[in-house]
This record gives structure tokens, C-alpha cells and sequence, in this order.
């Protein structure tokens, strides 16, 4: 008895219900999302979402019970695994829609490089952390950026331009927190936009096109233009007050490709309309300002990395899954977190809150 006692007080005492609560109300708007989306379709991913919800909570739990110190202190080996990870996609990987990037369990499907976003953060933090910001900074920036560039070439080539973009936000982050030279961060933004040129001949040809037609859609309007002109007619057609719900039409009609991943945020425009979507990204910009109270709330470093890594790896997609919707972005394949159908990307998304959770629990200034 004592034992249970003692395991309530270590999992519950100082929960952050606020943070918990609202990651899973997006979650939960997701899931409805995804069943309007889905309902056309053979499979049910509504379900199979509701079953990785399950999961996906039973994660954070168990990541707030064991504390982000114990995830720190197996940082190193994690970003190992994470490494051959993605390394065993590239040579035995499943393939879909010419993309390498699964491993298959049984009937589950993992994506190694949702949990490799999270395994960096955590050996960002723990090698920054642990070493003064005032010596030696030009060694640690460099340390820094290969720890990043290992994990975001491999998922490059898998390919998957989108997710392996998402490392650099995460690294100047960490670096801006961490106390970096703004030299280094502008020399390196620098270099990369000179390097663009070089960059572009680096991609796919299917990338290439991407990056064309959100310059122009109408170049391929039925080609590789056809996502984002479609996007944009959900988007619009929904209007103030939408549709409805389980009315959409773009949706239901089958006129815009994968409304239940990528471009779940056109069934919430197309259906919910202006007002609806706008209280969904009301409801993310609640999540971002519980996330920065984590940040406020503690003065341990390595415990303040991780959760600018989180919050700038949650924040970065969201404002690139929801540009890419509406025509302000390119069309990269990120999902929207907590809200697009995949168990991977849901399982990482609520580790991660466990991770800040974990963080307001310990904190160490109150």
C-alpha cells in the first residue's frame, strides 16, 4: 500500500494538468477531424488513432514517472539507436509513395525519425548542458551541429525534406538558449542561403517540382501544382462559418490527396470553417504558452534545452504544415502535431509534453 502511495505522489504531485489537458483536446479535435477525413476511405484510421491515442498517453505517463533526468542520462545511447534506426530504414525499410521511411512490426508501422527529433533534443541538451557556455564555444557549436547533421542527412535521403528541415530550428534553439555567439547563427544562416543553389541540384526531382509550383501552382495544375490549388479551394470554400461537419466536399469527393495526413488542417477549414480553424489555432497558441511556462519555471539548463527543443520542434511544424494548407509555404509532407493520423508522430508529439511535464514537475526555482 505504501508502495502505491508512494508511486501516485511521484507520478501525480506537481502534474502540469494545464499542458496535459490541452494537448489532449487537440488530439481529440484531431481525431474528429480524422474520421470526417477518413469516412470515404476503406480503412478506419479514426480508430486505429483512437488506439494510438491510447498509447500515446500511456507514453507521456510513463516518461513523467521515470523523470526527463533518467532520459538525459541514457541521452547518448538513445541518439545511438536512433541512429541505427534510421539506418535500417534506409537498406530494409518499407517503401510508401516512393518514400522509404517505416519500420514494420507486425501490423504496426514506426517511423524512426519522429523519435529521432526527440533523441537529439535530449543529446543536444545533455552534451550543451554540461559544458560552460564562455570556453571553447566555436568546439561546442561544431560538436553541436553534427550531432544534428547525422540523423536530418539520413532522413534526407530517405527522402523526407520536410522532417530533416525541422532539425535546424531545433539546433538554433537550443544553440540562441544555451548562451551561442549570434555570430555562429547568422554565419550559418548565411552560408545556408548561399549554399541554396547547390542545395537545389541535392533534391528530387518530385522536391524540385514542389518548390516550382508554390512559386506558380498553375505551372502543373494537374501534376505536381494539383495538392496545393486543391488545398487552397478547401481552405477558401469553407468560408466563415464552414460547411459542416462531415460536409465537406473537397474531402468527401476525394479531390484533395491526403486530407487525413498532411492536409488535415483543410478539413478543419473546409468543415469548420474560418471561426473553426481559428479556434484550433487559438487552442495551439494555449499549448505554446504552457509550453513556455515550462521554461520560466525551472533553472536547470539541460532541463531548459529540452524544452526549447520541443517547443521549437512543435512550434516550427505547425507553422509549416498549416502554411503549406493555405499556399504560404512549399508542400513538405509534415504532419500537424497531435491533429494529423499517424501513431508515430503521436507517440513522439506526447513523449515530448511528458518530457516538459516531467520538467514543471522537478522545476527547481519554486
Amino acid at each position: 500500500m505504501l508502495d502505491l502511495d508512494y508511486h501516485k505522489e511521484r507520478l501525480f504531485k506537481g502534474f502540469y494538468w494545464p499542458l496535459f489537458r490541452t494537448a489532449l483536446m487537440v488530439s481529440l479535435l484531431g481525431l474528429l477531424a480524422i474520421y470526417s477525413g477518413s469516412s470515404g476511405l476503406a480503412s478506419n484510421f479514426a480508430v486505429k488513432q483512437l488506439l494510438w491515442l491510447g498509447i500515446a498517453v500511456a507514453a507521456l505517463f510513463t516518461v513523467v514517472w521515470l523523470g526527463y533526468r533518467t532520459f538525459l542520462s541514457f541521452a547518448y545511447p538513445m541518439y545511438v539507436v536512433s541512429i541505427l534506426m534510421l539506418l535500417f530504414v534506409m537498406f530494409l525499410g518499407s517503401i510508401r509513395l516512393g518514400a522509404q521511411r517505416w519500420i514494420h512490426l507486425g501490423p504496426l508501422a514506426i517511423q524512426p525519425s519522429e523519435f529521432a527529433k526527440i533523441a537529439t533534443i535530449l543529446m543536444l541538451a545533455h552534451y550543451l548542458g554540461e559544458r560552460a557556455r564562455n570556453r571553447y564555444q566555436t568546439k561546442r557549436f561544431l560538436v553541436a551541429f553534427f550531432i544534428v547533421a547525422f540523423p536530418m542527412l539520413l532522413i534526407l535521403e530517405q527522402p523526407d525534406l520536410g522532417t530533416a528541415l525541422i532539425f535546424m530550428p531545433i539546433l538554433f534553439c537550443i544553440l540562441f538558449l544555451w548562451g551561442v555567439r549570434l555570430r555562429y547563427l547568422f554565419i550559418t544562416a548565411g552560408l545556408g542561403l548561399v549554399s541554396m543553389p547547390v542545395f537545389w541540384f541535392a533534391l528530387k526531382e518530385y522536391q524540385k517540382k514542389r518548390l516550382l509550383v508554390f512559386l506558380n501552382p498553375n505551372i502543373d495544375p494537374l501534376g505536381a501544382g494539383y495538392t496545393a490549388i486543391q488545398s487552397k479551394i478547401a481552405v477558401g470554400s469553407g468560408g466563415l462559418f464552414g460547411k459542416g461537419y462531415l460536409h465537406g466536399t473537397q474531402i468527401k469527393l476525394n479531390f484533395l490527396p491526403e486530407h487525413h495526413t498532411d492536409f488535415i488542417f483543410c478539413v478543419v477549414a473546409e468543415e469548420w470553417g474560418f471561426l473553426g480553424s481559428l479556434c484550433v489555432l487559438l487552442l495551439f497558441a494555449l499549448l505554446f504558452m504552457k509550453m513556455l511556462r515550462v521554461i520560466e519555471r525551472t533553472s536547470d539548463t539541460r532541463a531548459r534545452l529540452i524544452a526549447a527543443g520541443v517547443v521549437s520542434m512543435i512550434f516550427f511544424q505547425v507553422l509549416v504544415n498549416i502554411g503549406m494548407t493555405v499556399g504560404l509555404m512549399p508542400i513538405t509532407g509534415l504532419p500537424l502535431p497531435f491533429f494529423s493520423y499517424g501513431g508515430s508522430s503521436l507517440v513522439s508529439m506526447f513523449v515530448a509534453v511528458g518530457l516538459l511535464i516531467s520538467i514543471y514537475k522537478e522545476r527547481s526555482i519554486f
